[in-house]
């Protein structure tokens, strides 16, 4: 994964330098572009400055290299161009205490080489001006530190929730001003958010996708390319599972790469196996249970012998997708996540109570045995659906003793069959829900994603079937104690 280091100290745009009132800078020879950028000052009196130079410098002189028959020459052209080649930003020139104007000569050269001519007037000092410089470059670093952080913290917020993937390509987007897009390991586009770019520009980076894919030893996780309309970028996900991020955008800030990489790094853990134990176990366990292997002899290959069951539904409208699902398994510490319609189901070892996951509403089962896998999976559903009625993070299934159990399992299972045997399925679940929420209608109807009224009716209906009271209390513990056998 590409290191998300600090990002580099941005350049000071020459028009800010120009501003401040307090150097007396201006510009006279040279394009006024207003992109113009500068890296450093730096101040030097040789006549061939070029092997001194890094490129994106202000370099100041006093003239003081300049021989007294350099105007008839080709004296300043040759200076000029060394600078350009060497990659300098601009040229000041101090009026004092050699030169009392600027030569004619080197503006004519600068405005030739497209070169900006900086006057600096006499009281100007050129440890002012580089002074100025570097107070610019802080403001602009502390800046763009700024704004790194909100972007990590924005993306790390991102990731938590329930569409972790979308969500954190849209921060990226957004915090880029660009186009950002997850390619899978056979390159199609899994997903993506921004602003869309044209299609010479999408078929490049699809292009560049291919240099960072995991294709063996010395494969690089970065790449970028510019033209003059989009800079791209591609980070290779985590090792060896092929997905790939790209980005696209009108320009590319210091920071760019550093928030890019942390998306990279987050991306890479959503969309990465989470491992309790090899895929090697779970395989095997699956292929033996498919082969009519009990459920307790291949628990231990999946991690434990003691389980409980979670029943998940994100807090938002949209249905959970497969990533994140995945996401929810690897907070909660299992990757065995099965994703239905509109419930994530996961089974995990019993050690530490699982905690609320911002985004989702969680039902737990109680602690089982594989033998009570289905049974778990019952109280989980029954647990969630009693965490969306009353609005809780996550509700746990009673696993207290009660004056239930000291009746015989045989009893009270023929007990329980033979009272409620009027009922169908669906009255049975309506009646449960409906006493385990005291005989509230809207919560029941929340709990069971039907209309108050419809619980009404098949409460009615209930009491009908039963030939009973439903308001008498002696009424409901009897069928209570009936509706808790599984």
């Amino acid at each position: 994964m590409p290191d998300p280091a600090v990002p580099p100290t941005p350049p000071v745009p020459l028009a800010a330098l120009l501003a401040r009132e307090d150097l007396g800078l201006r510009r006279i020879a040279g394009p006024a572009d207003p992109s113009a950028v500068v890296h450093w000052a730096h101040t030097s009196e040789m006549a061939d400055p070029y092997p001194y130079l890094l490129g994106g410098e202000l370099l100041l002189t006093a003239g003081v290299h300049i021989p007294e028959a350099a105007g008839s020459g080709t004296y300043f052209d040759d200076y000029v161009s060394r600078i350009v080649a060497a990659g300098g930003a601009a040229l000041g020139f101090g009026l004092a205490p050699v030169h009392d104007t600027v030569p004619r000569a080197l503006v004519a050269a600068c405005d030739a080489y497209e070169l900006p001519l900086i006057e600096v007037p006499p009281r100007t000092t050129f440890s002012a001006v580089a002074r100025a410089v570097w107070q610019l470059m802080a403001q602009a670093r502390h800046a763009e530190l700024r704004r790194v952080t909100e972007a990590q913290q924005s993306l790390a917020a991102a990731a938590s929730r329930p569409d972790p993937v979308p969500s954190v390509l849209r921060q990226l987007a957004q915090r880029v001003g660009g186009w950002a897009v997850l390619y899978g390991p056979e390159g199609a586009e899994v997903a993506s958010a921004g602003r869309l770019v044209g299609s010479v520009a999408r078929e490049a980076l699809t292009g560049l996708t291919e240099v960072v894919r995991p294709s063996g030893p010395g494969t690089p996780t970065s790449a970028s390319h510019a033209t003059a309309d989009v800079h791209l970028a591609a980070y290779s996900l985590g090792a060896g599972h092929g997905f790939v991020l790209g980005v696209a955008a009108p320009r590319r800030d210091p920071g760019d790469h550093t928030i890019a990489s942390v998306a990279a790094v987050l991306l890479s853990l959503l969309t990465g196996e989470h491992q309790t134990g090899s895929g090697a176990a779970r395989s095997s366990a699956l292929v033996r249970l498919l082969l009519g292997a009990p459920a307790e002899d291949v628990a231990p290959l999946l991690g434990g012998e003691r389980w409980v069951v979670v029943h998940a539904r994100p807090d938002s409208l949209a249905a959970p997708d497969p990533v994140a699902a995945s996401a929810l398994g690897a907070a909660l510490g299992s990757p065995l996540v099965d994703v239905a319609r509109e419930v994530v189901r996961v089974l995990l070892p019993a050690g530490p109570e699982p905690a609320p996951q911002p985004g989702w509403t969680l039902g737990v089962s109680a602690v089982a045995g594989p033998r009570e896998w289905a049974t778990a999976d019952v109280q989980a559903g029954r647990a969630l659906a009693r965490a969306r009625a009353t609005r809780a993070g996550l509700v746990r299934y009673g696993a207290r003793p009660a004056l239930a159990d000291l009746v015989p399992e045989a009893d009270a299972e023929a007990h329980a069959k033979a009272l409620l045997a009027p009922l169908a399925p669906t009255l049975t679940e309506t009646l449960r829900t409906w006493l385990s929420l005291h005989g509230s209608w809207d919560r029941t109807a929340v709990a069971l994603d039907v209309h108050r009224n419809t619980v009404r009716q098949r409460i009615a209906k209930c009491a009908a079937l039963l030939e009973r009271d439903l308001d008498d209390p002696d009424v409901r513990m009897e069928l209570w104690f009936a509706l808790r056998r599984p």
